[in-house]
């Protein structure tokens, strides 16, 4: 019998690894592993810590991890004393995982570390997604941008970085993520988009238009892209499939994601390989949040700029201003009456970083939960201030009533901070979802870096614990693993949250990959 073959990945721009969890979960009948990361690159130092950490795990068998691994996670050894007793799975695990920046790093030095890591295998794959804040439709908004870009941000042509190394390594398959908003980018009044089909289609000739005939010796063939999503209705002259600049545009909520996100991904398919990839398949219905957060112990929120403790918490709850109820409609006063009244602190108070406790969930309990946690890591509140507090009591109820996220127009006026982009969303409707409830009985919507900042986008729909999403729950509705840990201060492990793929909807990515090359 043959050696089973393991195809190689490089990821670029890895984050904290949401896309190689994906495809490293794709096992056969014996648990072994199809895929296998042979090298990814971030140059985020949290991320990267992330990333390195899920790397080691990736060394022992699937879902058989050392029972240091969880004293770690419960905060009984250092990361450095868990590394110190395996340091073959140590150092591999910091060989796979590279922090450098795509762009600034010298091309040689990159095309050797590709190389080396492949060690001479020529099926495997590239995956990953340049950073996409210069395409974001909010982040243009914001800017006021609502086409052009600056053409000087290098972050909008970091994708050069990507198909100079399919260029120059010719990988089988690709898959490239991105947020929706570069379908509508533009430089000096062109369509990114065409340009990037055009330079993953031909990324050889793309890279000697830029840098000349003398600079790069490839056999690459080229790709023909797909669709996850959508088989192609025709195909051009040249018998290549035609799409839609909207076909690749994934709606993860209809493939069980348990949020609202809609992303770009491309799959390109080398030419020689001469094979049609199948696409996903939608499930019967959208995930409820409800059946994702279910399980996790209930937190209260902290209390900042003042003392923090469950008392302290309860009496913030119910000094609620009794004068608003001139100003709220009467069901939505007695449902905030109702659950102050009712107000307890939960037994496990903000949560810390590891909480013991018997953890279960609602949804595809095989792919979140670990028996041997005992407890669950990242889940712990941030503190807000009293008046957040009474807002995020207001939006929750508000939307237990009418089944949507109340706007900043429903806010009682002294309610509404004092900014004068709240004026704004009261009178434009712009960004007037500032203060946005998760709601039960639908997916959440989706979960970005920005949850980072201030949570105000992320309020828990339960209005009895009048807070925001932890980093936990943002990585269940993110679909991380429970055993999935995220390194660096909260705010960064948010950011790393935000700015993954999440690994189930990678993970079916990964087998439409996997019927392609095995």
């Amino acid at each position: 019998m043959g050696k089973r073959k393991v195809v190689p990945i490089i990821d670029l721009f890895a984050g904290p690894g949401g896309l190689g969890e994906g495809f490293t979960s794709v096992v056969d009948s014996q648990h072994e592993r199809h895929f296998k990361i042979a090298l990814s690159i971030e140059k985020d130092d949290f991320a990267h810590k992330t990333l390195t950490l899920r790397n080691f795990t990736r060394q022992f068998p699937f879902k058989q991890l050392p029972a240091e691994y969880y004293d770690f996670v419960r905060g009984n050894i250092t990361i450095d004393r868990l590394y110190s007793l395996y340091p073959k799975q140590a150092e591999e695990a910091k060989r796979e995982a590279w922090k450098t920046t795509l762009g600034e790093t010298s091309h040689d030095v990159v095309d050797q570390r590709i190389r080396e890591s492949l060690n001479g295998a020529r099926d495997f794959i590239v995956i990953g997604g340049p950073p996409c804040q210069a395409y974001s439709l909010v982040g243009r908004a914001r800017r006021q941008q609502a086409e052009g870009l600056d053409k000087y941000d290098p972050r909008v042509y970091l994708y050069r970085e990507y198909y100079r190394i399919l260029a120059v390594h010719s990988p089988s398959v690709f898959i490239m993520e991105n947020v929706k908003g570069l379908l509508s980018s533009k430089v000096d009044n062109e369509h990114i988009f065409q340009q990037l089909i055009a330079d993953l289609e031909n990324p050889v000739a793309s890279y000697k238009k830029l840098h000349g005939e003398d600079n790069l010796t490839s056999d690459c063939p080229g790709y023909t892209l797909y669709s996850l999503v959508k088989k192609p209705s025709k195909v051009d002259i040249y018998d290549k499939p035609v799409f839609k600049p909207s076909d690749f545009i994934i709606h993860a909520e209809d493939y069980g994601i348990p949020q609202t996100r809609h992303r770009v991904i491309l799959l390109g398919v080398r030419n020689d390989l001469k094979k049609q990839p199948g696409i996903l398949q939608k499930v019967a219905e959208h995930v409820d949040i409800r059946r994702v957060l279910r399980g996790l112990p209930k937190l209260r929120s902290g209390l900042s700029k003042q003392p923090d403790g469950n008392d302290e918490w309860k009496q913030a709850l119910r000094s609620f201003p009794k004068q608003l109820k001139e100003e709220i409609d009467e069901d939505i006063y007695t449902e905030i009456s109702k659950t102050i009244d009712n107000i307890t602190a939960p037994a496990l108070g903000r949560g810390r970083m590891y909480v013991n406790g018997k953890i279960s969930t609602g949804y595809e309990p095989d792919w979140y939960l670990d028996s041997r946690l005992d407890g669950i890591s990242n889940h712990e509140t941030r503190g807000h201030i009293i008046p957040d507090l009474h807002r995020y009591l207001f939006a929750a109820c508000f939307a237990k009533l009418r089944n949507r996220s109340p706007k900043l127009a429903d806010f009682p006026p002294s309610l509404l901070p004092a900014h004068d982009n709240v004026n704004v969303g009261v009178s434009e409707n712009k960004f007037a979802d500032r203060f946005r409830v998760q709601l039960y009985g639908h997916p959440s919507k989706t979960v970005t870096s920005h949850i980072s900042k201030d949570g105000h986008y992320f309020i828990h729909p339960d209005a009895t614990q009048s807070r925001s999403l932890t980093v936990r729950e943002a990585a269940r509705i993110q679909t991380f693993p429970d055993n999935y840990y995220f390194c660096g201060p909260r705010t960064s492990q948010y950011t790393q949250v935000g700015n993954a793929v999440p690994p189930l909807l990678a993970k079916q990515i990964a087998n439409v990959v996997r019927d392609l090359l095995l």
